[in-house]
């Protein structure tokens, strides 16, 4: 719950009278009604407001919860008078004048989201608008609510209003008010307010309700003295919410920030031997290094790999950090078969059009996973070229592209070709868990793309540079349970995100 949702919350408790307790000595609201009628009949004989037709009666229907005994549901027009500037009351450019020429004309942009008036920039009209319509004349006090615009439903009291002022033609003000000014602003502020302002709403472009509709909504209505105790209340609580906002504000920031960091933390562990221990019977990442180098040149005379120069030796000013004594630091040509794709000819559409064998292009590398192809390509494209059909489990990294698509990696999981701006890192061993090496790369973020890219305006990779990249590699028992934990653990962080 954020701040927003518990003043929400708040007003909500006050409106249905559960916020602070009933008291039989403060009366009832069917004897404040009767009070209130008798002094708009006063107000109407002095003529300050005009004698209007009857409220229909509210009904059943329209009643949307219970409220305390002592309460009385009523429609806003019974409690003030509502005025606004229309028809030919309005104005035009020409009546805008300068600060020291004319009255402020109050607009939306005026009142706070927190319910305040706020009149740092004001507009101004001439003295002869201002004195056209003094119903509207605004003083401090008064309810001005928004009828027109995007805003509609905003209200505020006016308060340290600095100079003479009205209303623009998007608000209405609240007159004469026969009851506690606050909380009748908190009622206008309230969800069940809200609500009927949504249902009063006309036309798509420019929301707008009119006057009569909004002396139409009906509000519950208190005691007089219970009013007050109720503004009291949220007065005295408000503070605690801002408090909370706070925190709210600060905590929604760490949870943000904290499950990343927490990620990654998780996996920089994984990848210096922290996360989990090791273990002296599951043997060394040396032994394991030579089995792999071992199989790879059984592939080699079986002509099943090609031969390639060796790649050069570690040094000592590379290793980025320590790992444990049974682990290996190793190029990534050492541990997988690398080599590119191709485009088969676009101008040959027998080579793309009805194709069924999935081609996977370096703009789909930014799924971690790939479970299907966005493109296809024919047999007689495999056929007619020097095109591969990579098994599933293979590892694509972008070599080309701008930004975040060079660098990124993901892993087959279909057996697809793929074009010449992916390489793809073939397992020719048993020996490798190939989520230990997407975790490494994809998740914990290792920057494949500052490796050695070369170029500038369109910065590239190349089958040289992957294959001199360093990794660290663990023995493959030990490999599993990295895994395992790493995706043991990940779900608490993503939960910490909800």
């Amino acid at each position: 719950m954020n701040a927003q949702d518990l003043k929400n919350s708040i007003l909500q408790l006050a409106i249905q009278g559960k916020l602070v307790e009933q008291r039989k000595e403060e009366g009832t609201a069917r004897e404040l009604l009767k009070k209130i009628k008798t002094e708009r009949e006063q107000l109407i004989k002095e003529k300050k407001i005009k004698k209007e037709n009857s409220l229909p009666a509210i009904t059943e229907d329209e009643i949307l919860f219970d409220i305390p005994e002592s309460w009385e549901w009523t429609r806003l027009g019974q409690l003030t008078s509502i005025f606004g500037r229309i028809g030919y009351r309005g104005y035009t450019k020409e009546d805008m004048v300068d600060k020291g020429q004319g009255s402020i004309t109050i607009s939306p942009s005026n009142l706070t989201i927190s319910g305040k008036t706020n009149f740092v920039n004001c507009s101004y009209i001439s003295w002869e608008k201002y004195q056209e319509s003094p119903e509207i004349m605004t003083y401090n006090g008064d309810i001005i609510l928004v009828k027109t615009g995007s805003s509609y439903g905003k209200c505020a009291i006016v308060e340290n209003l600095p100079e003479k002022a009205t209303i623009n033609p998007q608000l209405v003000i609240l007159k004469y008010l026969l009851c506690n000014v606050e909380f009748l602003d908190y009622s206008l502020r309230s969800s069940i307010a809200k609500n009927q302002y949504e249902k009063f709403v006309i036309g798509t472009s420019i929301p707008t309700f009119s006057q009569e509709k909004l002396k139409n909504l009906i509000l519950p209505l208190p005691p007089l003295e219970e009013q007050k105790r109720i503004v009291t209340k949220i007065e005295e609580l408000m503070p605690y919410v801002e408090k909370y906002d706070e925190a709210h504000s600060k905590l929604e920031a760490f949870n943000k920030k904290f499950p990343k960091d927490m990620q990654k933390s998780i996996l920089q562990y994984a990848i210096q031997g922290k996360l989990v221990e090791q273990r002296d019977e599951e043997g060394t990442a040396e032994a394991l290094y030579q089995q792999i180098q071992e199989e790879k040149e059984k592939l080699i005379k079986e002509g099943k790999l090609k031969k390639e120069k060796p790649l050069p030796a570690i040094t000592a000013e590379e290793i980025p950090f320590d790992i444990p004594d049974s682990w290996k630091w190793v190029r990534l040509g050492n541990l997988f078969n690398i080599s590119t794709g191709m485009t088969p000819s676009k101008t040959n559409p027998l080579f793309h059009e009805k194709g069924d064998i999935p081609w996977i292009t370096s703009s789909q590398t930014g799924e971690l996973r790939i479970k299907k192809a966005n493109n296809f390509i024919t047999r007689l494209a495999i056929e007619s070229t020097s095109l591969k059909i990579y098994p599933k489990h293979t590892l694509l990294i972008a070599m080309y592209g701008q930004g975040k698509t060079r660098g990124q990696v993901s892993e087959l999981l279909i057996d697809a070709a793929i074009n010449q701006a992916c390489a793809a890192l073939e397992n020719v061993s048993n020996n490798i868990n190939i989520r230990n090496y997407i975790l490494f790369f994809q998740m914990y973020n290792y920057d494949i793309s500052r490796t050695g890219a070369e170029g500038s305006a369109q910065p590239n990779l190349n089958l040289d540079k992957i294959r001199n990249i360093l990794v660290p590699l663990p023995p493959l028992k030990e490999q599993n349970r990295i895994v395992a934990k790493i995706e043991e653990l990940m779900p608490f962080c993503q939960q910490l995100v909800k």
